[in-house]
């Protein structure tokens, strides 16, 4: 059977801006498209389920395989250690399914020198206001890791401009949408059209 190979994605966005949420819901609508399980250091929160939501690992683990070269990218965040698979997500790939990456700017920075046509793309939300308010309603987190949270927030920000594709999460429903045209339409770059359909095009260039 033929597959066209998948196409590489980096997510990224400000804790609360609603990118898991967004990728959750547009796997939802497609078998073909999966995210990468990055493993971690940190502790799984409610209802995470290892090798689910992420690999989770100690720290002299996730330490050995960085000696092994056997992430694409890695970076440390808030203390814990955050990492992605390169053979995981190559299978999917060859597989001809979408691999989405939920990293941070560093992650997507290290993913370019690495894989240069990956396709970055970063949720922002429609206020700080608005960001600091779902922070607040998920619960997980005390009012001194929030404050946390919205100054990095800000940081991490300022790099949206080094991404592909820019989203503003205020409608959820009309983002998801937009999402999805971004997906398909990479689908239809020329480079990936020539793969799948190479018999027809040699076909119809074929001198008479």
């Amino acid at each position: 059977m033929f597959y066209m190979k998948g196409n590489l994605f980096v997510i990224s966005s400000p804790s609360g801006a609603g990118k898991s949420s967004l990728i959750s819901a547009l796997l939802k609508r497609h078998n073909d498209m999966k995210v990468s399980v990055s493993h971690t250091t940190r502790a799984p929160r409610p209802g995470e389920e290892d090798g689910v939501h992420y690999h989770f690992c100690q720290v002299d683990e996730f330490k050995s395989v960085i000696a092994d070269d056997g992430f694409y990218e890695w970076a440390e965040v808030f203390g814990n250690f955050y990492g992605t698979s390169k053979q995981a997500i190559q299978e999917q790939l060859d597989q001809g399914i979408d691999v989405f990456l939920d990293i941070d700017w560093q992650g997507a920075q290290q993913m370019r020198k690495i894989v240069p046509d990956i396709i970055t793309l970063f949720i922002l939300p429609p206020s700080r206001e608005e960001l600091e308010n779902r922070l607040n309603k998920r619960g997980q987190d005390s009012a001194e890791v929030i404050a946390k949270r919205m100054q990095q927030a800000q940081s991490e920000m300022s790099h949206y401009n080094e991404y592909d594709f820019v989203l503003v999460n205020d409608d959820f429903d009309q983002t998801l949408d937009e999402f999805e045209r971004i997906v398909l339409a990479h689908r239809l770059q020329t480079g990936n059209i020539e793969s799948k359909y190479a018999d027809l095009i040699r076909q119809l260039l074929a001198k008479s």
